[in-house]
């Protein structure tokens, strides 16, 4: 694994290095946790019935702005909105963002 981030503490033990200490942030892009890839039933009926993509159907569930989920995905509110609309193909890469930002898997995210 090709691991590089700028913000690294090491910690060390009798003058030894003995532990590395990276941000969260990074560890879940190195580490990913493996999560329940399902999606609850108030979130598929959201989807379905009012015929919007998962990532809003999501973003509603767990009470999120759309301001807070573009912060923390590093994207801008206007663009997060577009990517909500109904006839939008979103790239994987920016799904992963969003959930990642959600705390949720890539897949719970993908229409």
């Amino acid at each position: 694994m090709n691991v590089h981030t700028n913000n690294v503490q090491i910690l060390k033990k009798n003058g030894i290095p003995a532990f590395a200490v990276i941000p969260y942030e990074d560890y879940l892009e190195f580490f990913p946790k493996k999560k329940d890839d399902t999606v609850p039933q108030e979130v598929a009926e959201k989807a379905i019935l009012n015929e919007m993509p998962l990532i809003k159907a999501w973003r509603l569930h767990l009470k999120l702005t759309q301001k807070e989920v573009a912060e923390k995905a590093g994207i801008t509110q206007a663009a997060l909105s577009q990517m909500e609309r109904a006839e939008n193909t979103n790239r994987t890469t920016t799904l992963q963002k969003l959930a990642v930002a959600m705390g949720l898997d890539v897949e719970q995210v993908k229409d």
